[in-house]
């Protein structure tokens, strides 16, 4: 018994002492992210010393070395090329990681064409690289006074690469510090070309709302200089980002001065669509202000008759379906069936049986809506017809056909 006893204090014991080893020795948890490739310190046989105290190199050393890396640049494009991506990265990654001693400069300029690479070639993981090799120049960049030149073309190609490796945030923070130096530069051209360049970032990436101020000192540049074609792209611009902000007041303003052009130009064929984007602007203003629902209806009769003379059949249609909805939501049902008609003339010119299809319907319910059912049944007949023939919608006109008649008894 006292054996037995004295096995189980033991084996207690035992165990005790494990768990007490278990506890003090735990595993470390393995890293992770791994190391980026970019960091690695191993010396490299292309570089014979490292350069002390941030020195750069001699520019024998320079001239010695770039040659080099544009020779590792090919060897890495032509194991791409060959289906070996993993050795290819590999490469790149040793020559981006002996750029940095020829100068942020030449460094952000080679981490842009790798960065574009690795994202066409879909490796999440060097992109992250990459972008993070960036940003660290950007904050070491931040972090020192250089003069405005050399500030502006590092910052260019900084918002060039982040644009490459597709991360736009960092790229506008970018070309902000250049829009920035540009400005005290007061030099237009450069201006007008890094506002572009912003502006079509934010539109690339939707964000409408910082667009547009990018886009109104465009306009207001262009129109100052008489530059035509600029202001009628950049009116264009902004009428899509008014549209896409649901801003009419704004789209308004913008679209008038597009039609305004068009027409001292004597380009009518863009006016119906003009006058329709005009008139949707107008019928949402009026939802505040009901006086306004007069200029609505005009522009969508100016819509409809520039289309009819430009024989644009199918514009023209579009904008009478607006115009009898207006006239519908207004309880004009004598000139909702007037412009009825006229839809019917404008899609049988179309050859649009569907749209015909659709007016006769719309027809005979505004004679429904009076109580004309002699007249609805004619309309939902002549439906039927063009029904019968597309094969489409025959059942809901024999019910309309059915419905008239027993309200007609």
């Amino acid at each position: 018994m006292l054996k037995r006893l004295i096995v189980i204090v033991t084996a207690a014991t035992l165990f005790s002492s494990s768990l007490t080893l278990a506890e003090t020795k735990k595993p470390k948890p393995p890293d992770k992210f791994p190391p980026s490739p970019l960091e690695i310190t191993t010396p490299d046989p292309l570089l014979p010393r490292l350069p002390k105290n941030k020195q750069p190199l001699t520019l024998e050393e320079q001239q010695n070395l770039e040659p080099a890396l544009d020779a590792l640049n090919q060897e890495a494009a032509a194991k791409l090329q060959a289906g070996d991506q993993v050795a290819a990265f590999e490469i790149w990654n040793r020559e981006l990681r002996l750029r940095r001693f020829l100068g942020s400069s030449l460094e952000v300029q080679a981490l842009s064409r790798v960065g574009a690479i690795a994202w066409k070639q879909n490796d999440s993981q060097e992109v992250q690289y990459i972008t993070q090799r960036l940003q660290a120049i950007q904050k070491q960049v931040q972090s020192q006074k250089k003069t405005a030149q050399i500030d502006l073309e590092l910052w260019r190609s900084l918002g060039q690469a982040y644009q490459n490796v597709r991360s736009p945030k960092l790229a506008l923070e970018a070309y902000d510090q250049v829009l920035l130096v540009v400005r005290q530069q007061k030099s237009t051209t450069v201006l007008v070309e890094i506002l572009k360049t912003i502006g079509e970032l934010n539109l690339s990436w939707f964000d409408y709302r910082k667009a547009a101020p990018i886009y109104e000192e465009l306009l207001g540049l262009a129109t100052s200089v008489g530059d035509r074609v600029n202001e009628l792209t950049y009116l264009q611009r902004l009428a899509e980002i008014y549209e896409q902000t649901n801003q009419p007041q704004q789209s308004l303003n913008v679209l008038n001065k597009l039609a305004e052009i068009y027409v001292n130009e004597n380009n009518l064929t863009e006016i119906p669509e003009l006058k329709l984007a005009i008139a949707s602007n107008y019928e949402s203003l009026a939802k505040k202000d009901p006086n306004l629902l007069l200029e609505a209806f005009k522009n969508y009769q100016e819509a409809y008759t520039t289309a009819w003379q430009l024989q644009e059949y199918v514009r023209a249609g579009e904008a009478l379906q607006k115009l009898i909805a207006l006239y519908r939501s207004q309880g004009q049902t004598d000139e909702a069936l007037q412009a009825s008609e006229i839809l019917v003339q404008i899609q049988t010119q179309a050859a649009n049986f569907y749209g015909l299809m659709q007016a006769y319907d719309q027809i005979g319910q505004l004679y429904l809506e009076r109580k004309e059912f002699p007249q609805a049944v004619t309309a939902f007949q002549k439906g039927l017809e063009l029904a019968h023939q597309l094969k489409h919608q025959e059942a809901y006109f024999t019910g309309q056909i059915e419905k008239v008649s027993k309200a007609n008894l």
